[in-house]
């Protein structure tokens, strides 16, 4: 009885205490929610976890100049480079969620690294973040020496299923998107080409205009000039559809080979970290999609050979979701070695 009277005696402070922490937590929200509706009110920090001059780089700077129109702010590239992007994703991930401090992720920052690279295991994107806006993607092209003597997809793979282990193919090193395509075309094509990794992509197009890899697979903005020189055979392109530029030249789609298609093609888009008020996504969605709805804007990225995606923050989540499982089925039908469980 005396135990039962004392929880009588307490439960109209229990209740009292608790109407006081819902009360303070609806103020909280309330004025949460004031903040968000007048954001932004001061300039936007945009880290890129990548040096400058790039076309991750390029992107982010084209778009963040545009945006200032809709925010009435403007949007600051901040570069934060190393570790493969793990300095900028994580800088971004510890920021307050107030939406002035936002990342550019890529396929490789948000899906790649954290799945093949060890490192990376203490970021989470799926809990570090939450996605605003995919805002384009870069096509990729594949390419053979010209001293090979072939021209297009049916003689390549020819040549490599005749010859195996005797095409050299580079990356920018192991667990690199660039090992992974390397690995998914000798899935998806039934060859068997000899993976060769180097340190960054610069040494990987070196290489294969000196001769010393024979296939290559780069974005197409860093391959066009050497295409166009004669110095690079294009077989085969990752792309939304047949390049302008290259109107002769098929995609993986096409080809019947979509996941290797999807896998190669270079997308980047806004995140925000995790916890930001949706109110504020909502708003830096908006201002992105009209930046990207541009001229100045379309007809530069155009130039480049960027295929301008917008569209909401699901788009951006259904990307890295889609990617993920391309990423680990690769992994798995090749037996890659990772040092983390996924």
């Amino acid at each position: 009885q005396k135990v039962i009277s004392m929880s009588r005696a307490v439960r109209p402070f229990f209740w009292l205490k608790t109407a006081g922490l819902l009360a303070m937590l609806g103020a909280v929200m309330t004025a949460q929610a004031a903040d968000a509706g007048r954001y932004p009110q001061r300039p936007v920090r945009l880290v890129v976890p990548f040096t400058p001059g790039g076309s991750t780089d390029i992107v982010a700077r084209l778009v963040a100049e545009a945006m200032h129109a809709s925010l009435g702010q403007p949007v600051v590239v901040d570069n934060r480079a190393g570790a493969g992007g793990l300095i900028g994703a994580e800088y971004v991930a510890h920021a307050s969620p107030d939406g002035y401090t936002l990342g550019l992720g890529t396929i490789s920052t948000l899906v790649v690294n954290p799945i093949m690279l060890p490192q990376t295991a203490r970021l989470d994107p799926a809990k570090a973040f939450v996605p605003v806006v995919a805002l384009a993607s870069i096509p990729s092209v594949f390419s053979v020496h010209p001293d090979l003597g072939v021209s297009n997809f049916g003689q390549v793979v020819a040549l490599a299923r005749s010859k195996p282990d005797s095409l050299n193919i580079g990356s920018a090193g192991m667990g690199s998107i660039g090992h992974l395509i390397a690995e998914r075309l000798n899935t998806d094509l039934k060859i068997k080409l000899h993976h060769i990794p180097y340190k960054g992509q610069g040494p990987v197009v070196s290489s294969a205009l000196s001769g010393e890899t024979q296939v290559l697979s780069d974005q197409y903005p860093s391959s066009a000039p050497h295409v166009a020189a004669g110095r690079l055979v294009p077989f085969a392109v990752a792309a939304q559809e047949r390049l302008p530029t290259l109107p002769q030249v098929p995609t993986f789609r096409e080809l019947g080979h979509p996941a290797l298609n999807d896998l190669a093609i270079t997308w980047f888009g806004i995140v925000a970290p995790a916890g930001t008020p949706q109110a504020v996504v909502t708003r830096l969605n908006g201002a992105a999609n009209a930046a990207l709805q541009e001229p100045a804007v379309q007809e530069r990225l155009q130039t480049m050979g960027v295929h301008v995606l917008g569209g909401t923050p699901q788009r951006l989540s259904s990307m890295m979701d889609e990617t993920a499982r391309v990423v680990r089925q690769t992994v798995r039908e090749q037996g890659l070695a990772v040092d983390k469980p996924h």
